[in-house]
């Protein structure tokens, strides 16, 4: 279940770093939306259900995580 939540764009998403570039944030979101396939092609459609379920709740959780030293204060 934890095969979403392993890959490289939770990486990128979920550490504060600023050399992070747009480039590679497309690169992990396209193995995101390959990996997202692979789990949905399989019969069990309730495992595939609980695993985008599970990645959902970490995505939202990613969005109340404070930032620290993200950005600088604008002059």
């Amino acid at each position: 279940m934890n095969d979403l939540l392993q890959t490289r764009l939770f990486g990128l998403l979920s550490e504060p770093s600023q050399e992070v570039t747009n480039e590679k944030i497309q690169n992990a979101y396209g193995e995101f939306v390959e990996q997202i396939r692979i789990v949905s092609n399989g019969n069990d459609y309730s495992t595939a259900y609980r695993t985008l379920v599970a990645t959902r709740i970490e995505i939202a959780s990613l969005e109340t995580t404070p930032l620290y030293g993200q950005g600088e204060k604008c002059a």
